[in-house]
Parts: structure tokens; C-alpha cells; sequence
């Protein structure tokens, strides 16, 4: 049993004793003691006092009272209203000290025998990542990280975007304008080079609309006659009707553009376990749809098309098959789903995407539970809002796409300059500092992306992420540097904090118990972040730890501390911290330096 615990079946006890009253455990919680008050833990008694029938400082003194008499871990109280703050004897936190420091498994918790899915990326083959893509990968792979550590068998899943009209336009326009380039000749990744012919498809469809309204035609009738985008609706049927020409067109140009994606992946540091492609998920659901026929849980309007009827969900009606019997965007949706689960037997499934498709999830989510699926109920749409630049929202069309390469490579540049600039590399040679610089710009970009809410449209600035004050990547990886500094130099001097000798102590300062009470959070963070998939809560999480141990550090001497108990004390807790602050921003997909 923990110190929360022991005193919530202490509080209980105070009920039972006090006023002959049974309250469930599960009904009784403590809340971290506000940092104005005396205290560790605050027990608020308003919601009791019909209970007590007395005032919220009589019914809180009481408690109190009990607690001190009754519970060996409470020291003493004080009451504000009726909050009741409790002050907890400052050995036991010695005690809890030893219990975090000899557990190996660090915030991992044990297997819950469910296997969850969680499919992030989701690329089109017709342009290379940007910035939003960044927010995606980055979140999706660390809900993953995290679910992991909740005890869940992962699968990290892609379904990439490879075909549709989109990927038909870059394939026009390198037919008519590409001369047989490659990525070999051009010296362009390949999705760099994909992405080039969107945009020039666009340019030259702009330059047609504008040729055909001279003629007289309408704006409307312009963008649906000019004959670029005749050409791109034609390969698409084509494509459909598996043309030879046309399909190894399309096979090279995906080839170029998935080397690309794995270069910029690897970059990124995040991965997948199971590739989905649309080009085999694209026909999938229409047996679904015949089924729900059946089980007249769709119904059939009188031109022959297909919906669904969510009124009573709060939703309207959806359509979910053409009336010439194509597919819709719901209809493979609901086959894709189908497929997981069939690959996979999952509990659970997790969509990493963008907020524009709040409804089209919601609409997805019920019709499966409608239809009675095993998985339908563990299905979980994690929305996210954009992320914008300074300069204002991107266009992939325009050519104005912040590219995921270019800003990964802007930020391993600026932390250069920046880790130069303030003299952290003495020391260091070319590739040392390199994987710093590294290790510093993707950390920050990361960290700036996933301490914020995903649900939070956010502005990404470049040079606020990079610095080593504040709530930044950096600054919880520079606490971490110092920290491996300072192991180092007790192990020259031959400190034994590997197996502290502490049964001497019988005194701990206030920077010492608090730093260990944040310690001891770290897996009801792990277990907070993993039931709200909020990555922000661990990155909040180890932005205060870090502040609460270089307050430590400021507060108490290591080294000039003439009592060996009380040094190797500390460095033990210098050396659990590090950990810590290691396994979390793991979670978070981000790499701490050992030295800078």
C-alpha cells in the first residue's frame, strides 16, 4: 500500500469511526496540496458534510485529528475552509525513496492483455511530409510509447494514401513536363520530386482556367473543362482499369516517394509495425454495406443509394454507397476496420488525425457499433488541431508547405548555433557535436509539438523552441546533461549511492521530500497520459521535475555535504531523476544528451 493509500483507508476509517458512516474508497481521492499551503496532500471535506452535520473546519479538524493519531504517515494538518491540508512525516518519504529506487521497472506497467492499434502518418504519395505531418508522427508514435507502458501489446500502423485524383495530377503533369527526371538526375528525394509536379500541375491548371475564361466560359466551367484536369480524371479511370503504362508510371513515381518517406522517417525517429496502402483498401466495404442491408441497420433510398440513419445518434443521414454502386469514403473506412481486426484481433483502435475530420470519425465509430462489431467500442479518433507558422497557414498546391525536412534540418542548424553561441561543446569533436546538435534540434522540435493539448490549433516558433530556459526540450535535456555530470564525478570520487546506506538519516530537507514526491508521480502520470492519450501531460510532467531538481541542486550541496549518508542520498536521487527524465522523454520520442 503507497502513502495515498494508507491515508484514503485512513480517512475512511475517520468516517466509520467518527460518524458511523461507510464511504467507498472509490469515492475518496486526495489532490497535491497547493504550493501557498502547508503540505503534501489536501483531503476536501465539503462534499462530506451532510455526512458530518457540522461546519468544513470542524469536520476537516476531526479528520485531521484522526489522521495524526491513527496514520503513521500523517505528521500533522492545517485547515483552510474546508480543505484539509495534511503535512506527512518526512521519513516516509525515505521509506517511498528506497520503494522507486529498487523498482527496475520504472513506470512500466504490467500487461493488461490488450492489444490496442494506433495508425498515425498517413501520407499522400503525391507530396513530401510537412509541418502538420510532423505534429501527426510525432503524437502518434509517442500515444504508441505510451500505451506501451500502460501495459498494451502495440501496433503502429500507416495507411498511406497512394491513389485518387491527387496522386493522378502529379503523374500528368511529370508525363508532359518531366523529361524523364529521376531522383538520381535531379539530385531531389523523391517525394521532393513527386511533390514538384503537384505544383506545377497546379500552376499549368491555373494558366488553363484563365486561357478558357477568355473564351467566355464561366469560372466553374473553366476548372472543369481545362484540359489538365480531363487528362488526371482519365488516368484515374485508367488506372482503375489497371492500365500497364499507366500503373508502371505510378508504381515508379510511389517507389521514388516511399524512399523518401523512409529517409525523412528515420529522421523523425519514429516507425511502424504494419504498412495499410489505399490501392488494396480502396473496393473493401461493400459487403459491409450489404450487410448492414440485411440487418437493416442501412436502408436503400429509391435511386438505389445506400445510407444510414444516425438521428438517434445526434448525427443525420449519411451515405455510404452511390447509387452506381461506388464506393464513398465511409465505405472503405468501414472495410479498413473490418481488416485490422481480422489482421489483428485488437481491443482497441486509435486514429491519429487532423480535427477537419472530427465528423466523418464520429459518423465511422457509430455506424461499427451500430453493426455490432467487437472492436466497435475501442474505437478512439485522436483529433488535432494545425499547426501554423508565423508566416500564416500552408498550401500544398501552391508550393508553400512548410517541408518536414527542411524544418528538421532548420532546427538541427539553429541548435548548432545556438548550443555554440552559449559554449555547451567544449570538449566535444565534429561528429560528438553533431549528434548533439541532433539530439538538440529534433528534441525541441518534438518537445514544442507535443507539450501542447493536441485538441489546441498551436503556432510552431522555431527559435522560442530551441532555448535552454523555460519550457523547452532543451532545458529538461541540458537538467538531464547536468545531472549525468554530476554522477560522474561522485563515481571519481568513489560515492557508493548504487545501494545508499540511509538507516542513518533521521532528518530530510524539504527540497529532498518534495523532489521525491514527484518522483514517486511518474507512473500515475504514464497512467494519466495513457488514459487521455496526451502525450502534453508527460512533457508537463518532466518540465517540472526538472525545474524541481535544479531547485534541489541550487538548495542543497552534494559535494560539500560532510555526511556520506546524506551525500550518497542525494546522488542517488540526482541518479533516479536522470532515469526518469531519460524513460519519459522516451515516451515522448526524444533523446537525451549524456554530457554537453
Amino acid at each position: 500500500m503507497n502513502i495515498q493509500e494508507s491515508i484514503i483507508s485512513g480517512i475512511q476509517l475517520a468516517f466509520q469511526n467518527i460518524y458511523n458512516h461507510e464511504v467507498p474508497l472509490a469515492n475518496l481521492s486526495l489532490a497535491p496540496t497547493r504550493k501557498e499551503f502547508e503540505g503534501t496532500y489536501t483531503f476536501v471535506v465539503f462534499p462530506y458534510l451532510k455526512v458530518t452535520q457540522s461546519t468544513p473546519e470542524n469536520t476537516a479538524n476531526q479528520i485531521g485529528e484522526y489522521l495524526k493519531a491513527n496514520v503513521p504517515e500523517v505528521a500533522g494538518f492545517n485547515v483552510v475552509k474546508g480543505f484539509l491540508n495534511l503535512e506527512l512525516n518526512e521519513l516516509i518519504w525515505l521509506d517511498v525513496f528506497q520503494g522507486l529506487y529498487a523498482d527496475e521497472s520504472l513506470g512500466q506497467l504490467p500487461s493488461n492483455g490488450q492489444k490496442v492499434m494506433v495508425e498515425y502518418s498517413s501520407p499522400n504519395t503525391n507530396k513530401p511530409l510537412h509541418l502538420g505531418h510532423l505534429r501527426n508522427n510525432f503524437l502518434g508514435y509517442s500515444v504508441a510509447e505510451i500505451l506501451k507502458a500502460n501495459g498494451y501489446e502495440v501496433i503502429k500502423a500507416n495507411l498511406v494514401n497512394d491513389r485518387g485524383i491527387h496522386i493522378c495530377k502529379s503523374m500528368v503533369a511529370y508525363q508532359k513536363f518531366g523529361n524523364g527526371e529521376t531522383p538520381e538526375s535531379s539530385g531531389l528525394k523523391g517525394d521532393h520530386l513527386a511533390g514538384k509536379y503537384y505544383v506545377i500541375f497546379d500552376k499549368e491548371y491555373k494558366k488553363e482556367i484563365v486561357a478558357l475564361k477568355e473564351k467566355g466560359y464561366s469560372e466553374e466551367e473553366a476548372k472543369k473543362n481545362a484540359p489538365l484536369l480531363l487528362e488526371a480524371q482519365e488516368m484515374l479511370r485508367k488506372w482503375e482499369a489497371k492500365d500497364e503504362e499507366v500503373i508502371s508510371l505510378w508504381k515508379q513515381m510511389n517507389a521514388w516517394v516511399y524512399a523518401g518517406f523512409d529517409k525523412t522517417y528515420q529522421t523523425m525517429g519514429v516507425d511502424f509495425d504494419k504498412y495499410y496502402y489505399e490501392s488494396d483498401t480502396y473496393l473493401l466495404g461493400k459487403d459491409i454495406v450489404e450487410e448492414g442491408l440485411k440487418n437493416e441497420v442501412f436502408f436503400k433510398k429509391e435511386n438505389g443509394s445506400v445510407w444510414v440513419d444516425l438521428s438517434g445518434e445526434g448525427l443525420d443521414e449519411k451515405l455510404v454507397l452511390r447509387s452506381d454502386g461506388t464506393s464513398v469514403y465511409i465505405t472503405q473506412d468501414m472495410g479498413t476496420a473490418d481488416l485490422k481486426y481480422d489482421d489483428f484481433k485488437i481491443d482497441k483502435s486509435v486514429y491519429v488525425v487532423g480535427n477537419e475530420q472530427d465528423y466523418h470519425f464520429d459518423v465511422l465509430f457509430k455506424i461499427m457499433q451500430k453493426l455490432g462489431r467487437p472492436y466497435g467500442n475501442g474505437l478512439y479518433h485522436l483529433s488535432y488541431g494545425m499547426v501554423d507558422l508565423p508566416s500564416g497557414k500552408m498550401k500544398s498546391r501552391e508550393g508553400t508547405v512548410v517541408d518536414a525536412d527542411d524544418l528538421m534540418q532548420e532546427m538541427v542548424d539553429t541548435a548548432a548555433k545556438h548550443t555554440e553561441e552559449l559554449g555547451k561543446i567544449d570538449g566535444f569533436n565534429k561528429e560528438q557535436a553533431a549528434e548533439l546538435y541532433e539530439i538538440l534540434g529534433l528534441g525541441a522540435l518534438k518537445y514544442f509539438l507535443l507539450k501542447v493539448d493536441p485538441k489546441k490549433r498551436m503556432l510552431f516558433n522555431p527559435q522560442e523552441s530551441i532555448e535552454f530556459q523555460g519550457n523547452t526540450g532543451p532545458f529538461i535535456q541540458y537538467s538531464h546533461a547536468r545531472i549525468k555530470s554530476i554522477l560522474r564525478k561522485a563515481d571519481q570520487i568513489g560515492v557508493e549511492y548504487q545501494k545508499p546506506d540511509l538507516s542513518g538519516i533521521t532528518k530530510l530537507e524539504e527540497s529532498e521530500s518534495s523532489l521525491i514526491f514527484m518522483l514517486g508521480d511518474f507512473k500515475k502520470k504514464i497512467k494519466l497520459a495513457g488514459d487521455d492519450l496526451a502525450p502534453s501531460i508527460i512533457a508537463q510532467y518532466l518540465f517540472d521535475l526538472a525545474k524541481e531538481y535544479n531547485r534541489f541542486y541550487a538548495d542543497l550541496p552534494i559535494f560539500h555535504e560532510s555526511d556520506n549518508a546524506i551525500q550518497a542520498l542525494r546522488v542517488a536521487l540526482s541518479a533516479l531523476t536522470a532515469k526518469t527524465i531519460n524513460k519519459g522523454m522516451s515516451l515522448l520520442g526524444i533523446q537525451v544528451p549524456e554530457r554537453m
